[in-house]
């Protein structure tokens, strides 16, 4: 091509750009006033389509102008609520929907082509695109949840719509999450990712086959025990490859359409946002290491022949004494394997005696692994003079959907005990380790198992909680995903309470006494900022040494460049104070 199109607020608003791939001054395309995100480009390169967010009873933009105008000049700024969610991760919802749209890439008028009551994309579970044209450019894909309940439902589904129009189709009736559609090259076929369990966001992602003529479809990883991420198509439309957290990697694999054999073309490192080269020779991703940020790469379609084509961070990374991650295996509960990492900090002396900094992941479901992690970087946690210990516990993902399963409704059980065991195995196999000045942090369910922890083992010395659970009945009627703490604590509170008290931290609160500090944001809708406000209290009131880092304008993540400066010195100084 010689043009890119590109979504940018330059000009104080999100809207659609474009500029020529030799260079000069970019033009703007879009100028609606309801804004512009997720930009996709049509095959034939004369549309684009996006999602705005709009009040859903207006007919028009005019509409939708008069009702902002109307909003911002009024003294009163009380909010009304009908339906949940009304607020998301870290914005409100403030009456609106997210409508999918097209226009001419030429520039002209954005079409709504979702109009109605119901979001598209939906608020969650979309996966990394959650639209894609056909491939003549006279179709579209998309998700949409038309649950009656949206906060309280996982059953994305798959639409089809014309591009010039018209009634849009629903293509599924799984009652589970259906994402990421993705036309094949000949235009045969819709892949897309499904899960089985309706209600369960970490559930494992089938790759699924929808073949248009006859509406028939087929499960092409129906035998297999991982979840399938980025997806892309062959040229010839006979093979699919896609991407797989894999065991603290997340490799790359290539699956025969046909034969529904999948076989794997690198299995080491952290690679995403998989393309394939328009002959199909020539795979290009992003890929980062543990000891390496991300840069591009390319290699043969084939597996071979990987090369950098990006250096972008070269100088910096050459400056930097960075080790390599170092994998462990030991018996969890249950004596069931599990697999932990461990990072020596620069100039490591195996002579010496190191603390510990003990991290533990958010999801749960989610994994460490060999990836230059930016708002938990394990090189940063070793920039003290500290050895840094990850475990992946039950609960984790890469490890089959079993293992994965084993932390619904067992929150501090055996995930607990697989991280004090990965402890213990540490201790005794690493001789270079300080048993008498260990510190453990984690954000997000990681804060919850700082919680949980501080409550029930008094081995380390100083606690790090980050946007943690502490209260689970008030967790629950401040989060806007209410399917999430539904399954994992097997119903609502009111009437399912056992599982909230079983595995709750504030209930054993009146025993903690290691040093704390508590991170919190106020823009954290997933975790409301009172639990936060709540861990703080109880650590005070009981007279813990304890601090409160407090972000009024981060959401669950720290993002702002600042903010992440003052949040790693503030982490690491706490942990220093208490393992010098």
């Amino acid at each position: 091509g010689k043009s890119i199109a590109f979504i940018s607020t330059r000009d104080g608003e999100s809207q659609i750009w474009m500029i020529s791939t030799a260079g000069g001054e970019a033009k703007k395309i879009s100028s609606i006033a309801t804004e512009a995100s997720g930009l996709v480009v049509s095959p034939d390169g004369k549309w684009f389509a996006f999602s705005s967010d709009v009040y859903p009873d207006c007919p028009d933009e005019d509409c939708n102008v008069k009702r902002m105008e109307a909003v911002e000049k009024n003294k009163v700024k009380a909010k009304i609520f009908t339906h949940l969610p009304f607020r998301v991760w870290n914005y409100w919802k403030d009456g609106k929907r997210s409508h999918l749209f097209v226009m001419p890439s030429a520039g002209g008028k954005a079409v709504d082509l979702t109009p109605g009551d119901y979001d598209t994309p939906p608020i969650d579970l979309t996966g990394n695109w959650s639209y894609a044209f056909s491939p003549d450019s006279k179709e579209i894909a998309f998700e949409r949840n038309t649950d009656p309940m949206i906060a309280a439902s996982t059953n994305n589904d798959i639409w089809i719509v014309p591009v010039a129009g018209g009634e849009a189709k629903k293509i599924t009736t799984n009652p589970a999450n259906d994402s990421q559609p993705l036309y094949s090259p000949d235009g045969k076929y819709i892949a897309y990712r499904a899960m089985k369990r309706a209600g369960f966001e970490s559930d494992q992602n089938d790759l699924m086959l929808y073949e248009r003529a006859t509406g028939a479809v087929s499960n092409l990883t129906a035998d297999a025990d991982f979840s399938v991420n980025d997806v892309v198509w062959s040229p010839d439309s006979r093979s699919i490859y896609f991407n797989a957290e894999d065991k603290g990697s997340v490799s790359i694999f290539k699956l025969s359409v046909r034969e529904k054999k999948t076989t794997t073309v690198l299995g080491k490192a952290w690679n995403t946002a998989l393309r394939l080269s328009p002959d199909g020779a020539t795979l290009v991703f992003a890929q980062e290491m543990a000891n390496r940020p991300t840069e591009i790469v390319r290699m043969d379609a084939s597996g071979k022949n990987l090369k950098p084509i990006s250096a972008i961070n070269s100088e910096r990374v050459s400056a930097l004494e960075m080790n390599l991650l170092e994998e462990f295996w030991f018996d969890g509960a249950n004596g069931t394997k599990v697999e932990g990492f461990l990072l020596k900090p620069a100039k490591f002396d195996p002579a010496k005696k190191y603390p510990l900094i003990f991290l533990v992941h958010g999801g749960p479901q989610g994994q460490w692994g060999d990836d230059f992690h930016y708002r938990w970087n394990s090189q940063m946690f070793t920039s003290r003079g500290h050895v840094v210990v990850m475990v992946n516990p039950r609960g984790s993902t890469g490890y089959g959907q079993q293992f994965t399963d084993e932390i619904s409704k067992d929150w501090g059980g055996k995930v607990y005990e697989d991280l004090m065991k990965g402890l213990d195995y540490v201790l005794k196999t690493y001789p270079f380790i300080d048993g008498n000045r260990m510190a453990a942090a984690g954000a997000s369910y990681g804060g919850y198992m700082m919680n949980w922890i501080a409550g029930h083992t008094d081995r380390f010395k100083a606690i790090v909680s980050h946007d943690g659970m502490f209260n689970p009945w008030s967790a629950y009627g401040t989060t806007e995903e209410l399917w999430f703490n539904e399954w994992e604590f097997g119903g609502t509170p009111y009437k399912n309470p056992d599982l909230f008290n079983t595995w709750s931290p504030m209930l054993s609160a009146e025993k903690i006494k290691t040093p704390t500090l508590v991170i919190h944001g106020q823009l954290d809708y997933r975790l409301d900022v009172s639990e936060g406000f709540q861990f703080f209290t109880a650590l005070q009131r009981q007279g813990v040494k304890s601090k409160m880092l407090y972000f009024p304008d981060e959401g669950h993540h720290v993002l702002k460049p600042q903010n992440s400066e003052l949040w790693y010195k503030t982490v690491l100084d706490w942990i220093e104070e208490y393992t010098r």
